[in-house]
């Protein structure tokens, strides 16, 4: 893989040149207040937009937000944004209030050499998501009038075939940045030559979400353990009983098999914490699997499952984990998700924390992020990368 990288571009001089950098600032957003409840998003892209802005560059910062449908809507604005991005960067960041139009023209016009302007969010405008390949190109023709180059570094969005990943690269001398840079190198040493034992923990709601990644990983994994809501079809796959939990009943058979065909690499939990209801304060239990009732739900991994996965995880010397263990958001069912992350940072082991919602996890536990050999900021694209399928957004930046 031949990528050109940021050092390339800055090393060509970037002084008084536009730069277009395509950043993933999709960060949850608090829904009464509209305050940024995570930005390790906007964390993550300052490395790239500080070197542009010390090298001279007028930077054109550009990002989605949430699923609008294809037109503006307050509620996914990047305003908010724009406001903690000028913070973190020590310097006001100039915001265009839509992507292509008049104030996003007049915004990249009046940059001045080191500044940063970030335009609203791409998805407002339906050609960023098309389909239609002459829609999305013209929406990138569009974009591609704001940059002199592109550096792309929102890892969490190079699985898509949309306008500011896939197209406006061939319109325009484009480079990974620091980030998509750093993503490719981590996920690339768990796809090559693992160091071993190799041990992933896999964990949210679906096993349909993660049956690709499961197929792509059983045959080079030493462990492979599992947790979260997903865990209910496996155990119900082995004939027990799962009360009321998420289960994927046509995933039952193929949760079978992918156990007939682990040979013993993939480890299921042997206690649950159930409740009676889908509630912060409902009340709640610890109970082993072959004894969870018929009318609870499972919310968690239990203790003793914790102490069976951080002994797996002891041993390991490469980890790769994506996926919560139980509904961290809530304080009764976060202590498997906080007991397999502690158990993580204290393995003598590279570990990667694969995106999403256990990057959330993570801070919202507040544990120490730095404990962890790299954090990805892109929960699906890790994945897809991991199971081998080509990235959009990477072959597009591909020599």
């Amino acid at each position: 893989m031949s990528i050109r990288t940021l050092d390339d571009l800055l090393a060509e001089g970037v002084s008084g040149r536009r730069v277009l950098v395509r950043a993933d600032l999709n960060v949850p957003l608090d829904k009464q207040t509209g305050a940024i409840t995570d930005d390790g998003r906007i964390r993550a892209v300052l490395p790239t937009l500080g070197a542009l802005v010390e090298a001279g560059a007028k930077v054109v910062v550009c990002s989605h937000l949430g699923r609008p449908k294809g037109a503006p809507d307050p509620q996914f604005s990047l305003g908010p944004v724009a406001g903690r991005l000028g913070e973190l960067l020590g310097a006001p960041v100039h915001f265009a209030t839509d992507t292509v139009g008049d104030s996003a023209r007049s915004t990249v016009a009046d940059l001045a050499d080191g500044q940063v302007a970030l335009l609203e969010n791409l998805r407002f405008n339906a050609g960023e998501t098309s389909k239609d390949d002459a829609e999305r190109g013209a929406f990138a023709d569009q974009l591609a009038s704001f940059g002199d180059a592109y550096v792309d570094d929102a890892f969490g969005a190079v699985h898509r075939k949309h306008a500011s990943v896939f197209d406006v690269p061939a319109r325009l001398p484009h480079v990974a940045g620091r980030l998509v840079l750093r993503e490719v190198e981590v996920l690339s040493k768990l796809t090559g030559d693992p160091e071993r034992p190799y041990v992933v923990v896999l964990g949210g709601s679906k096993v349909s979400d993660k049956l690709a990644v499961i197929e792509a990983l059983l045959p080079t994994v030493d462990r492979l353990l599992i947790g979260g809501g997903m865990c209910f079809t496996f155990l119900k796959a082995q004939g027990l009983e799962v009360g009321t939990s998420l289960l994927e009943k046509d995933m039952v058979e193929t949760c079978r098999n992918l156990l007939e065909r682990s040979g013993g690499k993939i480890m299921l939990p042997v206690d649950v914490v159930v409740a009676d209801a889908f509630a912060p304060d409902a009340a709640h239990d610890t109970v082993r699997v072959d004894g969870i009732p018929s009318h609870r739900l499972g919310l968690d991994i239990g203790p003793e499952t914790v102490a069976g996965f951080a002994a797996a995880l002891s041993q390991a010397k490469t980890i790769f984990w994506n996926g919560p263990m139980g509904v961290f958001e809530m304080p009764a069912f976060a202590a498997g998700t906080r007991g397999v992350a502690e158990a993580i940072t204290k393995a003598d082991a590279f570990s990667v924390v694969g995106g999403g919602d256990s990057a959330a996890a993570v801070r919202a536990l507040g544990l120490d992020e730095s404990s962890f050999g790299h954090i990805s900021t892109g929960g699906g694209a890790s994945l897809e990368y991991l199971e081998g399928k080509t990235l959009p957004g990477i072959a597009a930046l591909e020599n």
